[in-house]
């Protein structure tokens, strides 16, 4: 096994990246703030990734969602439940997508409150074409990490929501 080192300059405390002066008041606190500015930082690194084709992180998020629904689509309220980011307004986020032609809805016949959304022709190619530039994100972004440290990052989170939920 080679283990490659890479010479980074020395990260910043929290502490230090906001200028806050006084310390915190527990050790929760500045966790739950050095995570809340992370996923901040992240989610700023992915809008920047997918600005060149047009969407959102959350409508991203939406048309991979709809894909995975294959041709017989999804309800609406299905989609809102598998969100990354809670959306409290689906229906205004899949009627800029359908604008765009990327997502298209209809009214179920045996319950008219049901609306289906499905991806269209545009919104597969349109996704077909992000993949590798998506794939390839995490991958630049966690780089050097490694796996065993990872494995204990996504085993510490998981327990942060469910201590949430």
């Amino acid at each position: 096994m080679v283990c490659i080192v890479v010479d980074h300059p020395k990260a910043s405390s929290i502490q230090e990246e906001i200028k806050q002066t006084k310390p915190f008041s527990s050790v929760e606190e500045e966790a739950l703030l050095a995570l809340m500015r992370t996923a901040d930082q992240v989610g700023q690194r992915n809008a920047e990734i997918l600005k060149p084709f047009g969407l959102s992180p959350t409508q991203y998020n939406a048309l991979r969602i709809l894909r995975g629904g294959g041709e017989k689509g999804l309800p609406c309220s299905e989609i809102a439940v598998r969100m990354i980011n809670h959306d409290p307004d689906i229906t205004r986020l899949l009627d800029r997508l359908a604008k765009r032609g990327l997502v298209e809805r209809s009214r179920e016949e045996k319950d008219r409150r049901v609306v289906t959304a499905r991806i269209t022709k545009d919104g597969l190619e349109l996704l077909s074409s992000m993949d590798r530039t998506v794939r390839d994100a995490p991958k630049q972004l966690l780089t050097g990490i490694g796996e065993k440290r990872l494995q204990t990052l996504l085993r510490l989170l998981r327990t942060v929501r469910e201590k949430i939920a």
